[in-house]
């Protein structure tokens, strides 16, 4: 997993609107990239909604915010509209993003082993540095833990 002190990788992806997002035009702004398994699911939503609502003291605080799941860009197109999110959703189906940040990872629920994206929020200065990483996301308060470092 890419942890504090590493340079964001270079990575291209597509978002909910079909149009290419690549790492180095993220560029200005302090970064938050938050991994989650699944669009449109329970906590994936509390999360998302979470930030989206809060995305005005971020904002304000200098931070640019930018989605990633393995979902389809159909997928992330719905629930972009659904909930009307103020940042970009990647489709990352073949997990070429997820997997240079390490957060493709064994899992285990209800006794079942499976692999899957473990949510994690990654924190990147101006210079594009990891400053933080969020392992333990707390879903319904995501904006305030990453307001609080």
């Amino acid at each position: 997993m890419l942890k504090v002190g590493d340079k964001l990788p270079e990575f291209e992806g597509t978002n909910q609107d079909g149009e290419t997002v690549t790492s180095s035009k993220l560029t200005g702004k302090k970064l938050v990239i938050f991994f989650y398994p699944q669009a449109n699911t329970p906590t994936c939503t509390v999360e998302a909604c979470n930030l989206s609502d809060n995305y005005s003291k971020l904002e304000k605080a200098g931070f640019q915010l930018l989605g990633i799941s393995g979902d389809s860009i159909k997928k992330q197109k719905n629930f972009h509209s659904k909930f009307a999110f103020p940042y970009d959703l990647i489709a990352d189906e073949n997990h070429d993003i997820i997997e240079k940040f390490g957060v493709w990872q064994e899992k285990k629920t209800f006794g079942k082993t499976y692999m899957g994206i473990v949510r994690t929020t990654f924190i990147f200065d101006e210079s594009r540095i990891c400053t933080r990483v969020i392992e333990k996301v707390t879903s319904k308060t995501a904006a305030e833990q990453i307001l609080e470092g």
